[in-house]
């Protein structure tokens, strides 16, 4: 994985690294959904549900309406930071698949950019939300170079040791998961050919030298 964070890189290498190449295939692109990513990474429901047991408590424990007012006056304050933290990060996020690799444009105050290349993928996880959202967390099998709190919301919980990227709140998401498989398996089918052809080019120097 490779992280827009490097004063080092020129500006054509940050142009490779941000941006897919003129010679590179897009094959998907899209955004979270902004209510299912904060269904599902802000955990709104629980929150609303939390604030409505306090409610309830109030009301047992003969609280006056001041007090309940207050708790849900709380509660839809925490709620409506929650829903604009989601919105905010589906607006400023965008992931693209590629024929060579996963981009994730991603962060609210601060933008960087995570690129995964297939080869480095060596696993991918769907999870269902419902009416045809999910999300597909790719677990790689090269150096962790991104530390979780830079990843979330776009991080598969409790992966702290190894964080694992996530594609959050898709729209269509089995589509994109499937889409992500038939790309890695070209990708490898592509790595397998130029493997086997490797060892032909080293018995003719004189058309090695020509290659190169």
């Amino acid at each position: 994985m490779t992280a827009r964070k490097s004063p080092s890189l020129s500006p054509t290498q940050i142009d490779v690294l941000w941006h897919p190449q003129a010679d590179e295939a897009v094959l998907w692109q899209g955004r979270p959904d902004p209510m299912v990513l904060a269904r599902s990474a802000f955990h709104t429901p629980l929150i609303a549900g939390y604030f409505a047991l306090l409610a309830l408590i109030a009301v047992v424990m003969g609280s006056g309406p001041g007090g309940i007012a207050t708790t849900l006056a709380a509660g839809a304050a925490v709620l409506a930071i929650l829903y604009a933290t989601a919105f905010a990060s589906a607006r400023t996020t965008r992931y693209i698949l590629t024929d060579r690799r996963v981009i994730l444009h991603i962060g609210i105050a601060i933008e960087k950019t995570v690129n995964i290349p297939l080869k480095q993928i060596g696993a991918a996880h769907l999870s269902e939300r419902g009416h045809g959202f999910g999300e597909i967390a790719l677990e790689p099998n090269g150096e962790r170079t991104l530390g979780y709190l830079l990843l979330w919301p776009h991080a598969r919980p409790w992966r702290f040791a190894k964080p694992q990227p996530m594609l959050r709140a898709l729209p269509g998401a089995a589509d994109v998961a499937e889409q992500l498989a038939r790309a890695v398996e070209a990708y490898e089918a592509i790595e397998r050919g130029q493997a086997q052809e490797r060892p032909a080019q080293a018995r003719t120097p004189a058309m090695e030298g020509a290659l190169a």
